[in-house]
C-alpha cells in the first residue's frame, strides 16, 4: 500500500516490541515515509536507549516481558527530562480497561495490532506535529521568559543612572529584541491554526465517507469530542494571541519612551501643563459609575515658568493622576483628586520622605502635591511602587512602567524629588519637586 501524505517533519521515532517481526515491521512502514527509526527488544533497553537519545516519538508495545509497557511509560513520566515525549501504545489487546489504563499512564495514542499501515502513519503524523508545535511553542516561551528577565534586570539598572541618551537607546535595544520572539509566536500561531484546520477537515472526511467506523475508533471519538475540539481550538489561539498583542504594547511604550530625549528643554508654565493632562482625562474624570463623578479640586498658587522637559513632566501628571483615578473607581462617594501647587524657595527645607539623588541642591523649586482619598496602600507597597514591572493593577491594566518611568523623569532628568505618602484606610499624596531653573544631567 501505497501512503503518500507525509509530514513536512521527519522525527525520530523509538520503536519498543519484544517481537522481532513487529519490530521489522513498523520499522519499514516508518522507514518508507523518511522516517528515522530504532528499535528495542525489551523495556530495560528502551530506557537506556531513550537516556542516550530521547526519541521525538514512541511506540511502545504493552506485553512485553520482565518490565511491560505500562511501567516504561511510567518510568519515562517521572522523568522530567522524557516526560514529554510522546507515546503511542501498540498491543493486541482490544478491552476498553487496557485502553484506558494506556491513556491514565500517560499514553497519547493508542494502535492496535495487527497493524494498518494509513492508521499508524496518520497517528505517528499528528503526534510528530504536535510534537513539534509543543516544542517550538516551549523554545519561543522561553526565549521569551529569557529575554523579560533580561529586560527586568536592563530596566533595573537603567534606572540607576544618570544619563537618559543611553536608557532610551537600551529600551529601544529591548523593544527590537522582543519583539522577535513574539513575532515567531505570532507567526506559528497561524500556522497551527492552519494545521488544527487541516486535522479537522482530515477527521471530517472519515467520518464522513466512513460513517460507520469500528468500536474502537466510535469510542475514541466519543472520548476525544472532536466537535468541541474544533469550536475551542481556535478560542486558545485568539488568547495566545491577545497575549502577544499584550506584549507588542509593552515594546511600544518602550519605543515611546526611547525618543522623549529628543524633546526640547525649555520654560513653560506649570499649571497649563497639569490642565492639559485633566483635559485628555476628563472622560475618566466623568463617570456614568453610581459614586458620582470624581472631583478634581485645585488649589494653585502663583508659579515663575520652569524650565524643563515640558512633554516629559506631563508623561509625570499623567502617570500620577491615572493611577489616582484607579484607586477612586471602587470608592464611594465623594471622590476627589486635589492639587496643590507652591512656590519653595532655596531655604526651606525639602519635605520629608523625598526621594532625590541632589539633596544639596539650591536653586528655587516649584511644589506640587497630588491626593486623592481612596483606601491608601501599605507600607510594603509604597516602598515599591517606583520598581520597574512592580503593579498593583489586574492583569492587562498595568504594565508597571509608568511610576518608575515618572520617577526617572523627575529624578534623573530634572535633578528633582519625588514622594508618596499613604497608609492603608487613609489617602495617597504624591508630591514634586522640580527646580525652576537647573542644569540638565544631559547639559552636563
Amino acid at each position: 500500500m501505497n501512503y503518500e501524505a507525509t509530514p513536512a517533519f521527519k522525527g525520530n521515532i523509538l520503536i519498543v516490541d519484544d517481537v522481532p517481526n513487529n519490530l521489522h515491521l513498523l520499522a519499514k512502514i516508518l522507514s518508507k515515509q523518511g522516517y528515522k527509526t530504532r528499535t528495542a527488544p525489551d523495556g530495560q533497553l528502551a530506557l537506556r536507549s531513550i537516556e542516550l537519545t530521547p526519541p521525538d516519538l514512541i511506540l511502545l508495545d504493552i506485553m512485553m516481558p520482565g518490565m511491560d509497557g505500562y511501567k516504561v511509560c511510567q518510568a519515562l513520566k517521572n522523568s522530567a527530562a522524557t516526560k514529554d515525549i510522546p507515546i503511542i501504545f501498540i498491543s493486541a489487546l482490544n478491552e476498553v480497561f487496557d485502553k484506558v489504563k494506556a491513556f491514565e499512564v500517560g499514553g497519547v495514542d493508542y494502535i492496535t495490532k495487527p497493524f494498518q499501515e494509513q492508521e499508524v502513519m496518520v497517528r505517528v503524523s499528528n503526534q510528530l506535529m504536535q510534537r513539534q508545535l509543543f516544542q517550538q511553542t516551549q523554545s519561543y516561551a522561553q526565549q521569551l521568559e529569557q529575554t523579560l528577565t533580561e529586560l527586568k534586570k536592563t530596566q533595573a539598572q537603567l534606572i540607576q543612572k544618570e544619563k537618559m541618551a543611553s536608557l532610551g537607546q537600551l529600551a529601544a535595544g529591548i523593544a527590537h529584541e522582543i519583539n522577535n520572539p513574539i513575532n515567531f509566536i505570532n507567526g506559528n500561531l497561524g500556522m497551527a491554526g492552519d494545521y488544527a484546520q487541516d486535522l479537522v477537515r482530515l477527521v471530517q472526511l472519515y467520518r464522513h465517507y466512513y460513517p460507520q467506523p469500528v468500536a474502537e475508533i466510535v469510542g475514541e471519538l466519543n472520548k476525544i469530542q472532536p466537535d468541541f475540539i474544533a469550536d475551542d481550538y481556535p478560542k486558545l489561539l485568539n488568547s495566545m494571541k491577545d497575549g502577544a498583542s499584550r506584549i507588542s504594547e509593552i515594546v511600544l511604550s518602550f519605543r515611546n519612551f526611547s525618543r522623549l530625549g529628543e524633546e526640547k528643554y525649555k520654560p513653560v508654565n506649570i499649571h497649563e501643563g497639569i490642565d492639559n493632562t485633566l483635559v485628555i482625562l476628563q472622560h475618566r474624570l466623568k463617570t456614568a459609575s453610581t459614586a458620582g463623578d470624581i472631583e478634581v479640586i485645585k488649589h494653585y498658587n502663583k508659579l515663575p515658568k520652569v524650565t524643563c522637559y515640558a512633554s516629559q513632566l506631563n508623561q509625570v501628571f499623567m502617570s500620577l493622576l491615572t493611577n489616582a483615578i484607579d484607586a477612586l473607581e471602587a470608592q464611594p462617594y465623594p471622590r476627589k483628586i486635589t492639587i496643590k501647587t507652591s512656590l519653595a524657595s532655596d531655604s526651606e527645607p525639602a519635605p520629608h520622605n523625598l526621594d532625590s539623588k541632589f539633596p544639596n541642591q539650591t536653586s528655587q523649586s516649584v511644589m506640587i502635591h497630588i491626593t486623592d482619598n481612596g483606601c491608601g496602600m501599605s507600607e510594603e507597597v509604597r516602598h515599591r511602587i517606583f520598581d520597574p514591572f512592580f503593579t498593583t493593577k489586574p492583569v492587562g491594566r498595568g504594565t508597571g512602567l509608568g511610576l518608575a518611568i515618572s520617577h526617572d523623569i523627575v529624578v534623573e532628568k530634572h535633578r528633582g524629588q519625588i514622594s508618596c505618602i499613604s497608609a492603608v484606610g487613609g489617602p495617597t499624596e504624591f508630591i514634586l519637586q522640580i527646580p525652576i531653573s537647573v542644569m540638565t544631567v544631559d547639559s552636563l
